[in-house]
């Protein structure tokens, strides 16, 4: 049986904000200045979630190996770092979506695996996230996510009674950082997710399909 939330938590990329393009700007760019082959939405769209890491890996596979990662690294966090806000937008929906939590007086926070330096900076390009009570970044703390203590920080935060907090997230560290938390895990399947059908491994208490879904707990 779920009762209404008095906390939510959110993961960044894929959940409250598109940010592959822009991501996959700066691996496109990265690419260029090595001559290699440019990756599509379509292809990158899915990894966005998995940081510079990831979307090296994406763009230069098994080649990887034996170049220099920290220089690729670097280069494509300065690219993405200039460019953050170029293409990236909120999800349909979660504008209304936050603007309901801020209303209702449900406090809200932002725990993601991104770096501060680059939480931060998006976080100044869109006013309405500058309303959350609590931001938790991938190297706030010793742990990350899958490990359940940056949303428990978080939940320490936010100095409720008694919390009922729901995690949202589109990736599977987000889901099992959620259980291991004790708190109630939601799958944004709108995000970018490896598929739907494998998300339903995960034993995430919620799926929903559009942000605007979570209003019915509301």
């Amino acid at each position: 049986m779920l009762t209404k939330p008095n906390a939510m938590l959110f993961d960044l990329d894929g959940t409250l904000l598109e940010t592959a393009k822009d991501l996959g700007n700066a691996l496109n760019h990265v690419l260029l200045t090595k001559e290699r082959p440019l990756v599509t939405y379509e292809q990158y769209r899915n990894i966005a979630s998995d940081g510079a890491k990831g979307m090296l890996e994406l763009g230069f596979g098994e080649e990887l190996e034996s170049l220099d990662f920290e220089s690729l690294r670097q280069q494509f966090l300065t690219h993405y770092e200039n460019n953050i806000c170029v293409d990236t937008i909120f999800f349909e929906g979660i504008e209304t979506l936050l603007n309901e939590l801020n209303q209702q007086s449900i406090p809200w926070g932002i725990v993601t695996n991104k770096p501060e330096f680059l939480t931060q900076k998006l976080i100044q390009s869109f006013p309405l996230l500058q309303a959350c009570k609590v931001v938790i970044s991938g190297d706030s703390l010793p742990e990350r996510k899958p490990h359940p203590k940056p949303l428990l920080y978080a939940q320490e935060q936010l100095e409720i009674q008694s919390p009922n907090t729901w995690y949202i997230g589109d990736a599977q560290r987000d889901i099992e950082a959620a259980n291991a938390a004790n708190m109630t895990s939601v799958v944004a399947e709108y995000g970018y997710l490896p598929s739907i059908q494998e998300s339903h491994n995960w034993l995430a208490d919620i799926h929903i399909r559009q942000p605007l879904d979570l209003l019915a707990f509301l």
